[in-house]
Parts: structure tokens; C-alpha cells; sequence
């Protein structure tokens, strides 16, 4: 019987060849600890006895929920990431380099065949180079830094086929929008997704990312793309035969499997406020918005920056909107100033921030108040998630957003 992607990495990191159920030890081989977290971790670190971290090589701090920050709290969270990197000779720190999963990949922390773990559940995004990665607790964080293993149950895959030329101005946004609204938002729930079909391959590994990224939306424990020249091009490292393997065989056995014809998909939302509340943005035009937001670790890298750009070049965000534009990274605010895009952005009237998650998580940069309505390229919609309780959050493709921020209403 063959194997699915995601049973084959776990088999080659335990030595067993597993299926769906097993309950295994994987040896980690990178964890992400992120600027929230990091009291809780350090805290609970000390509290189970340890003294030192098992490998600080294979440890990531990155600092990017609170910067910078907004409230005197925040502040703790630098300190002790800072003291704790010092303290355990961790080399990987990053304090204002931008969002920790486009770091995660950006850096080359993470390649395919890894099994990695991160105090987010957005972990999920490693997925999109061919490695095994997935959001934990901060006591399992504390377990990992102490021993550098973890134990886990191998899960189910279900298995999802794209095939042929996605229309002009459907992004992969809202490919994976449209597969949670059809899977729900538990529909998914500790199972693996795995992405295929020729849609897929022609996909850079950008758009791979914000399927893999929003995958959790539908409760997946991870997301999985088969690694290939884009991938190995991506990480820096030559397309092995052992890299081409970690693809799924023939005879891979699935949870279940759906298909989908591109030429089928079209420009879809997040309605407020369900991630699996997804309709077409033909049924949502007249809508009125107050503010558009760019960005996350979802739509904030540098292809989604120049959709936007194209989208706005010579032309103004429409009056009484804000749009809010934040680079996923340091590196991709250099690419995209030194492109042009960030100038054809600011011209436009777009207010760019330093790279980090700002908004998405309601932290800094732009919250709203009762009434206001967001269009935003983030991957939650969440009651209270950017401002009060009372704001309306529909999410969407960058090209989307860009077209929403000029017109001032939900428009196609």
C-alpha cells in the first residue's frame, strides 16, 4: 500500500512506516517560538526543569505580533525573547525582520522532509515546501526545547485536485477560501490536505503558501504540496531524488478526496465573521467599506503587493478609506520599494508600515470601531479580531482588496 506526503515524511523521520491513527516520536528538526508566546514558553521551560534548550541551531525566536509595540506589556515579550536568546546561545533571533512563518521559509530555516513546529497556527505554511509543520502550545513548546522530540498521531490526508488555467484575477486566495467554505471550518479537523493537479504546479510558491497558510481555517493539522524546481529553487538546494519522493504514491489511500476545475472558480469572500462563510464577490458588490488592509503572513508578499500595485497604478483610494499596506518581510519591503510597487502604492494613497502582523491580529496599525467595515488579505475574520466586536471583516484576495480600496465599495 502506498504512501501519502505527509505519511512519508513522518516514516522517514521515526524509522516506521506509519499510517493514519499511529501514534509516533518524532525528532523536531526547527521550532518557531513567536514574541506572544514567549513568557508562557520561557515560563513553563523553568517550570518542567530544564536548563538547556536541546539544540539552540534548530530554535527560532522571531519577535513580530508586537512590533512595535503599542502597550507597555508588550515590551516584556521583547526582554525576555532577547534574555532567553542570550541566555541559550540561540543564534536565530529576529526582532523586526518581519512575520515568523515568511521568515520561516524566506531564511531557509525550514526544507522539504523537515518536521517542524510553532507556537502559531499558521504553522501550517511550511506545508508549501514540501515539509511537515504545524501549530503547538507553548507546554509542548517547553517539552520540545527540553528534549527535542515530540509525540504525535499520524493523520488522515484528504486529497485536493486542481486542474487547468485559473480565470483572470482568481488567486489562490480564493482557491483555498472556496475549499473551506466547501469543507467548513471543521471540516478538515486533524487531517493533512494535500494539493495536486496541474493548477498546483503552476502555482509559485507564493500562492503554495497561502493555500498551506489558511489550511488551518478548515481545522487541517497540516498542508502539503509535492516539492519540485520551484520548491528546491525556493529553499536553495538541489531537486534530489529523495526531494522528488516525498510525493504521494499511486496507490496512496485518502480520507476522502475533491476535485475542482479552475475554470470554474471565481473572485469569493470571507463573509463577517466565519473564515467558512464564502460567497462570490458578485453577490457582495454595493457594499460600502471604510478600510482596506494589505498584508499578514498570508497576502503580503511580493506578488501579492504587485497584483495590487497593477490594480492601482494611477489611481487614488476612494475617499473616507484608509488602505493599510504591510509587507510580510524586511526583504520583501526592499524588493517591492526598489520595484517601484511600494511608490505606486504610496502614490495611491496606501499608508505602508513596517513589516510584522499588525492588523491581522488586532494588535497595531489600524484597528476599527462599531460600524466600520475591512476588507482584508489576512486569513481570519473573527468577532473583535481588528478593533471591537461590532467591526465587519471580509476577506480577500489581494487583486480584490486593491479593486475594493479605489472603488470604496465591494466591487468585481
Amino acid at each position: 500500500m502506498g504512501q501519502t506526503i505527509v505519511e512519508k515524511i513522518i516514516s522517514r523521520n521515526t524509522g516506521k512506516n506509519v499510517r493514519p491513527g499511529d501514534i509516533v516520536t518524532a525528532d523536531v528538526s526547527r521550532v518557531m517560538l513567536d514574541d506572544i508566546m514567549m513568557p508562557f514558553i520561557v515560563s513553563k521551560f523553568r517550570e518542567m526543569g530544564f536548563q538547556k534548550v536541546w539544540d539552540p541551531e534548530k530554535v527560532v525566536i522571531i519577535c513580530d505580533h508586537l512590533v512595535p509595540a503599542s502597550q507597555v506589556d508588550d515590551v516584556r515579550a521583547y526582554k525576555i525573547s532577547n534574555d532567553f536568546a542570550r541566555e541559550q546561545n540561540i543564534p536565530n533571533l529576529h526582532t523586526s525582520d518581519g512575520i515568523c512563518h515568511q521568515l520561516m521559509t524566506e531564511a531557509g530555516y525550514v526544507k522539504p522532509g523537515d518536521v517542524v513546529f510553532g507556537t502559531d497556527s499558521h504553522t501550517t505554511t511550511y506545508g508549501c515546501v514540501g515539509a511537515f509543520s504545524t501549530g503547538i502550545g507553548y507546554t509542548e513548546m517547553a517539552a520540545i526545547l527540553g528534549t527535542g522530540q515530540l509525540w504525535m498521531r499520524v493523520p488522515a490526508t484528504i486529497r485536493v485536485r486542481i486542474t487547468g488555467k485559473l480565470p483572470e484575477n482568481v488567486m489562490s486566495k480564493d482557491v483555498i477560501l472556496r475549499i473551506i467554505g466547501d469543507l467548513t471550518a471543521a471540516g478538515a479537523t486533524y487531517k493533512a490536505l494535500e494539493f495536486c493537479g496541474d493548477t498546483v504546479e503552476n502555482m509559485s510558491v507564493s500562492s503554495r503558501m497561502t493555500m498551506s497558510n489558511m489550511a488551518i481555517e478548515a481545522g487541517a493539522k497540516c498542508a502539503l504540496f509535492a516539492p519540485d524546481e520551484k520548491t528546491a529553487a525556493y529553499c536553495g538546494i538541489e531537486l534530489t531524488e529523495e526531494v522528488r519522493s516525498l510525493a504521494a504514491d499511486p496507490d496512496a489511500v485518502y480520507d476522502s478526496v475533491l476535485e475542482y476545475r479552475a475554470e470554474d472558480l471565481v473572485p469569493v469572500m470571507a463573509c463577517p465573521s466565519q473564515v467558512d462563510s464564502i460567497r462570490p464577490v458578485s453577490e457582495l458588490i454595493g457594499t460600502k467599506i471604510d478600510q482596506v488592509f494589505l498584508g499578514s503572513c498570508t497576502n503580503g508578499r511580493l506578488e501579492d503587493l504587485q497584483a495590487a500595485a497593477a490594480v492601482l497604478k494611477g489611481k487614488k483610494v476612494a475617499p473616507f478609506v484608509k488602505l493599510i499596506v504591510t509587507p510580510a518581510s524586511r526583504k520583501i519591503w526592499q524588493e517591492a520599494a526598489k520595484d517601484g510597487i511600494l511608490g505606486i502604492l504610496s502614490d495611491a494613497g496606501a499608508i505602508i508600515t513596517h513589516p510584522g502582523c499588525g492588523l491581522c491580529c488586532g494588535r497595531t496599525g489600524g484597528i476599527l470601531t462599531d460600524g466600520e467595515t475591512v476588507i482584508a488579505t489576512n486569513n481570519r475574520n473573527f468577532l473583535g479580531r481588528m478593533g471591537t466586536s461590532k467591526v465587519k471583516i471580509f476577506l480577500a484576495s489581494p487583486v480584490s482588496a486593491a479593486k475594493c480600496a479605489a472603488a470604496g465599495e465591494i466591487v468585481l
